[in-house]
């Protein structure tokens, strides 16, 4: 299914961008801010040239009306919206202790709703490359004072828990989660896909080849934004499958998962392609490494101003989710672009 590919090019905004669609020069973008004008046909390997959407052939109509698609909410709240990074880890990347005891994890999480967060990430097993795995018991003693701490707190939010075990996905959801969001796409275990699909929940499939421990091995692409594409793809036909209905799913690329700095820069450079799976997508750029590249900047938790400026691109496609550790910084810069595109 995933074989041909369109790459929405020639991005209008605002005003000019619904004027371009009603005089049939522009398609809107996942009925987005934002409108296309050009297209690259790519099948396979072979991409075609850059061409007006006049000169599409007519063979190419289904794909380009699958771009032009809004993506479902994904239980989530309706446009655009920040999610924000509450780690429970001792090790992770950038924040790793910070959160640690749970009344400190329930503050900080209660802060980023107050700055506007739409959506808290709670995690208790980090998966940065060459990470040390826990047991699930492990990363659910650490996450469930959290949940029902916020819960308490802010009932009204919405939690999501960042996991790759099913135990972890069912007692999350039992105390409160809308999201699952798995690293591995619902790959590592066995029981995650058959439990989401009798669960009422949004589900984040996210690109990554082999584990945290291994996946620096697998960074190979002859094209990668391609290859992430269609192995998104492939991840999500296979939860439409198992019974997930394509309403609660969300993808993220994987930024800096199996892929080298440049790769990541190569995805976020062409990420409108994204579009072509019609699904919601997450944005988890936040103090990666490749941003510590492009800026000089060796500490991750200094990054935060690269993190806004890569993540802005994601506007593009509808309803994005964004996904970062400085919620108020990053809830400033979406409202900032949102005011310019959209007039």
């Amino acid at each position: 299914m995933w074989h041909r590919l369109v790459e929405p090019a020639g991005l209008l905004y605002g005003h000019m961008a619904r004027e371009a669609v009603a005089r049939g020069m522009a398609l809107p973008l996942m009925e987005g801010p934002a409108a296309f004008t050009h297209v690259r046909l790519i099948e396979g390997n072979s991409p075609s040239a850059l061409m007006p959407l006049a000169d599409v052939p007519g063979g190419w109509q289904a794909e380009l009306h699958r771009l032009s698609q809004p993506a479902p909410p994904a239980m989530l709240p309706p446009g655009a919206q920040v999610m924000g990074i509450l780690n429970v880890t001792p090790d992770s990347f950038s924040n790793g202790g910070q959160h640690f005891e749970a009344r400190h994890a329930v503050d900080a999480g209660t802060a980023m709703l107050q700055a506007g967060c739409g959506v808290l990430d709670i995690g208790g097993e980090s998966t940065r490359p060459g990470s040390h795995p826990i047991t699930p018991e492990q990363e659910w003693a650490r996450v469930a004072p959290v949940l029902a701490g916020l819960r308490a707190q802010a009932p009204q939010a919405a939690l999501s828990i960042d996991t790759r075990h099913s135990l972890v996905m069912e007692r999350a959801l039992s105390a409160g989660a809308a999201v699952v969001n798995d690293v591995t796409a619902l790959r590592h275990d066995p029981d995650a896909l058959g439990l989401l699909a009798e669960k009422n929940c949004g589900v984040v499939l996210m690109h990554m080849r082999g584990t945290p421990q291994t996946m620096e091995r697998y960074a190979v692409y002859e094209d990668v934004a391609c290859e992430v594409v269609r192995e998104l793809g492939q991840r999500v036909q296979a939860a439409l499958d198992g019974g997930i209905a394509r309403e609660r799913l969300m993808i993220d690329p994987g930024f800096g998962f199996a892929k080298t700095a440049a790769q990541s820069v190569e995805l976020l450079r062409r990420c409108l392609l994204l579009a072509n799976l019609g699904c919601r997508v997450v944005f988890g750029l936040s103090r990666k490494r490749m941003l510590g590249e492009m800026t000089g900047v060796a500490r991750a938790e200094d990054r935060d101003p690269a993190s806004m400026a890569a993540s802005l691109p994601a506007m593009a496609l509808g309803q994005p989710v964004l996904r970062v550790h400085d919620v108020p910084a990053m809830v400033q810069g979406m409202r900032v672009w949102q005011s310019i595109c959209r007039d």
